[in-house]
């Protein structure tokens, strides 16, 4: 996590303060929004939440939305290297957390990745970083410190952008000690995974069978003049993201939003017509409607969260599906109405290791004890539902951790302590953009109960 005495979002307004007008489609207004995200994920908050505030307490327009989540998302992903530039060219942190995080914003939208064409130019971001301090009352009186600031690294970007870099956490935009804990895991492709989670994802479907084949989905996309390439069964990686709405049959269940490793789930558990089904810790429901597109089933979602369950059963209605939606933990059995289930999906809790590409934020969050405390409590929850299934029945584990201790140790670990039969499965996947294998980093591992 990044310092502490960051967290403070906001300062008292100077008494003579008077507010510069900032446009609503201006990149000012969008670092302003992006900022106020970022302070948001200081506090502890996750970004899609943090953005839910920020979008709730303006009136911003879709195209507004957009950039300010393409900023703060930008800024996660690099903010290892924007935090030590500023502390670099600064005698002591900026505060408020505002101020931070704007010029983290900003820092961000001026620093070259790679070979990729910036998206603003240097002096328009600079100028729209001023306008933006200037228009709020908690960060009018350090304009002039933005201004010099991000004027600075400009003059000097080689030579403090050489310094910064021999810090790991600068170099690879990740705590010290998930560098060090992935460099111990993984000591020949580390490096690989560190990178690949500094990578926006890309926007792969799943096509609904029940609706259409793959090969006529394909044609319906090129019939719309949107590029996609087919990469799994039911798996298509569109060339370039667009927003959900904008995807051919979405709203009417012709495909759903979910990465190619997930998609590996369904198939594992081979189900069949009329088999009893336990989703377990099931939100946001990807899992859950592919499982559904695969045979009629009896299936429960569970999920300990009721407003979690409201997404799944949206999700459900736009795929034209049914399920039994329950309220209930899964290391408990107070839910449970005592039937044994043929098969059981248990995606149990994690630190999300293996999906900081999609959630750049959670690297941020997460503390060096989550893993521990995070398998303990999935341990729980396996054994618990080890219970719910029926002699000959499948369990399947599914994890979104790259962490040993969350994925390989805690299977190993189940099977041994129920004497369970341990079936073919992929393993750990690690996260990767190579090509056509494109995907996060998932765990899997399936079991059989022994026959009574």
């Amino acid at each position: 996590m990044l310092p502490p005495s960051r967290k403070t979002i906001t300062k008292p307004a100077p008494a003579d303060f008077k507010a510069v007008e900032v446009k609503p489609d201006s990149l000012a207004f969008s670092l302003l929004g992006a900022a106020q995200a970022v302070a948001y994920v200081l506090e502890g908050t996750a970004l899609p939440q943090a953005l839910a505030k920020v979008f709730a307490q303006n009136n911003a327009s879709p195209q507004a939305r957009g950039a300010i989540q393409d900023i703060s998302y930008r800024t996660m992903r690099q903010v290892g290297q924007a935090d030590a530039l500023l502390t670099a060219m600064t005698s002591k942190a900026p505060e408020p957390a505002l101020l931070y995080g704007l010029l983290c914003c900003a820092l961000t939208l001026i620093i070259k990745v790679g070979d990729e064409d910036l998206p603003y130019e240097p002096f328009v971001v600079v100028d729209q970083a001023v306008t933006a301090a200037s228009s709020n009352p908690h960060m009018a009186h350090a304009k002039g410190m933005v201004n010099a600031i991000l004027r600075r690294f400009l003059r000097e970007q080689d030579e403090l952008t050489i310094t910064v870099l021999k810090q790991p956490a600068a170099l690879w935009n990740y705590p010290q000690w998930w560098v060090d804990q992935c460099k111990a895991a993984y000591p020949k492709d580390w490096q690989a995974i560190l990178r690949s989670g500094n990578l926006p994802p890309p926007l792969t479907l799943r096509v609904n069978r029940r609706q259409n084949s793959v090969a006529d989905y394909l044609r319906v996309l090129e019939a719309q003049q949107v590029a996609a390439t087919q990469i799994g069964p039911d798996a298509i990686r569109l060339a370039k993201p667009v927003p959900v709405h904008q995807i051919p049959g979405f709203d009417r269940g012709h495909a759903s939003v979910q990465d190619a490793a997930a998609q590996m789930a369904a198939p594992l558990l081979d189900v069949a017509n009329g088999m009893r089904v336990l989703d377990a810790c099931a939100a946001p429901g990807g899992k859950t409607g592919h499982l559904l597109e695969s045979a009629d089933l009896q299936l429960t979602a569970l999920d300990s969260d009721p407003k979690r369950l409201t997404r799944i059963q949206e999700n459900l209605d736009r795929l034209g599906l049914s399920a039994t939606l329950k309220t209930g933990d899964a290391s408990k059995t107070n839910w449970w109405d005592g039937q044994l289930f043929d098969r059981i999906l248990a995606d149990v809790p994690c630190t999300a290791s293996g999906i900081v590409r999609r959630h750049p934020d959670i690297r941020w969050l997460r503390r060096k004890s989550d893993a521990t405390q995070l398998a303990a409590l999935s341990a729980r929850i396996l054994d618990n539902l080890w219970a719910m299934l029926k002699p000959e029945g499948k369990l399947l584990l599914v994890t979104c951790s790259i962490w040993p201790m969350e994925s390989e140790g805690q299977a190993a670990a189940f099977a041994k302590r129920h004497q369970a039969i341990r079936l073919d499965a992929p393993g750990q996947l690690l996260p990767t953009s190579d090509g056509n294998n494109d995907h996060d980093g998932l765990f899997y591992a399936l079991f059989q109960k022994p026959a009574a």
